[in-house]
């Protein structure tokens, strides 16, 4: 019996328009894409869907993290209400930048929105930050974190 520590291998976003999620996170974020998959019916019971299923997966990658992005052709992706950052669960991934304003123009120029009211700038016990949220195409929440070169948080391996 293996006793290994699990490891961490990708988040999935389900999207309504691959190509233009793709020039989101790749152009946009860069992410670099990787491996492609087409999913059928034989998958309905992991995604916990009946009936005719037919997606694809895409896959990319980030500084070590991957990320599958989902595009239903059968049955169509539903688009829920907006959640509210105080909702069980996932509320955003957070990407550290070099520059935010950069980031920020690079993020709407490939289809992304910027939520202005949302930047702020914190000096706290002398730790600066410069975070702002951006929505992907499909309103995923996206923060855009910028840190002094030299500041960085402990990661658990």
């Amino acid at each position: 019996m293996s006793t290994r520590t699990p490891v961490f291998y990708h988040l999935c976003i389900c999207v309504s328009d691959l190509e233009r999620s793709l020039r989101f996170y790749c152009d946009g974020l860069g992410f670099t894409r990787n491996e492609s998959f087409r999913i059928g019916s034989d998958m309905a019971p992991l995604i916990q869907l009946e009936g005719e299923v037919a997606l694809s997966s895409v896959y990319l990658g980030l500084s070590g993290v991957r990320l599958e992005l989902w595009h239903f052709e059968q049955p169509a992706a539903e688009r829920p209400a907006s959640r509210p950052m105080n909702s069980i669960g996932l509320t955003h991934f957070a990407l550290r930048v070099d520059d935010i304003d950069a980031a920020i123009a690079r993020a709407e120029a490939h289809g992304g929105r910027c939520l202005p009211a949302t930047r702020t700038r914190a000096n706290t016990d002398g730790f600066q930050s410069d975070i702002v949220y951006v929505l992907d195409p499909d309103g995923v929440r996206v923060e855009l974190l910028w840190m002094p070169e030299g500041v960085d948080l402990a990661l658990t391996p």
